[in-house]
Formats: C-alpha cells, structure tokens, sequence
C-alpha cells in the first residue's frame, strides 16, 4: 500500500507512527490509520457503491467477507429495497406522481 521510491515496503509501525504524528500535526481529534479505512468503507457503502467494489479497493478476499464485516453500515437499506422493488413493478407511488405533475 506504501512503497518507497525502490519499491520496498515500509515497516508498517512506521506508517503508523508517521499517520500520529500527522493528525497531531492537523490538531484534529487523535484517530487510528484504521479508523479512516472503517470510515472510507462505511461512507462508500452507506452512499450506495456496489459491495464488490468496496470489497476489491480494500484487498478483502470476498465479498461476503466486507457485508459480514459492515453490515450495521447498512441497516436502513431494506425499506429502501421494498419501496424501490415496488416502483420497479407498480410504477410511482400515486404521491410521487402527484407532485412531479404539481412541480410542473
């Protein structure tokens, strides 16, 4: 994830100690350089990106794997499943047709 100009890797323990120094350097609230992957992860899914793309920027072995491990990100998305199937097969709900006919 890191490489030096040569290509090598860095001691990961220095990447932590660098990412510290960083976030006090900012003068933000001290977080871990594992906190900001959870939040990348939690922001990209609960924005709607497909899971399998998630699961490939963070080098997971399945996507099974990501779901298991972030599924509290996504608890609201089944109501949102049901409504969307519904307008998929029925059409607009009567309300929503009614006011993009009223916007116009």
């Amino acid at each position: 994830m890191f490489p030096r100009p040569d290509g090598r890797w860095w001691n990961p323990p220095a990447i932590s100690l660098a990412f510290r120094r960083a976030v006090k350097r900012a003068g933000v609230t001290p977080i871990r350089l594992q906190d900001v992957r959870h939040t990348h992860t939690s922001l990209l899914l609960a924005a709607g990106i497909n899971p399998k793309v998630v699961s490939e920027r963070l080098g997971h072995s399945s996507v099974a794997f990501t779901l298991d491990t972030y599924a509290h990100v996504m608890p609201g998305m089944q109501p949102e499943a049901a409504e969307r199937f519904m307008e998929l097969v029925h059409g607009p709900a009567p309300d929503a047709e009614g006011s993009a006919e009223a916007a116009q």
